[in-house]
């Protein structure tokens, strides 16, 4: 039996600034935006190419806005992607690699498969990762 997951709550203050910044700063395919009977609303975003999508509104999530860290988006190549979200206006980290003594700031010349990341927030806090991994190119 195949587990998948796909749908992540994405804690927010304003529905509105986070759907600008999912849609129009990260790229993100709004699948819908609905308001509910009790005057609640979510929205459902994608990023290009991924089987799971975010949540974000109100009324349905416990977590406090910001409080989700550790959200990890996978790229064939980060140098790439993270001049595409600098071009968005979106603030990004610099590129990171890991290894086994944590992080250190990439030299520019190195393989960054597997190892290579950024970091960056949504509005509310909300914490990001960018990975490196271009054996899963489509």
């Amino acid at each position: 039996m195949n587990w998948t997951l796909e749908v992540v709550v994405v804690p927010v203050s304003d529905v509105e600034r986070a759907k600008t910044f999912y849609a129009e700063g990260l790229g993100f395919h709004v699948d819908h935006d609905t308001n509910t009977v009790d005057g609640g609303r979510f929205v459902q975003l994608t990023p290009p190419g991924s089987g799971c999508s975010i949540v974000i509104g109100g009324g349905f999530s416990q977590m406090e806005p910001g409080s989700l860290k550790g959200l990890q988006l996978v790229v064939a190549d980060l140098p790439r992607a993270r001049d595409e979200l600098v071009e968005r206006g979106v603030e990004v980290g610099e590129i990171q690699v890991a290894g086994p003594d944590g992080f250190r700031p990439s030299t520019g010349d190195e393989d960054l498969d597997n190892v290579g990341f950024f970091f960056f927030d949504d509005p509310d806090g909300n914490g990001w990762a960018v990975q490196q991994i271009s054996a899963r190119a489509a």
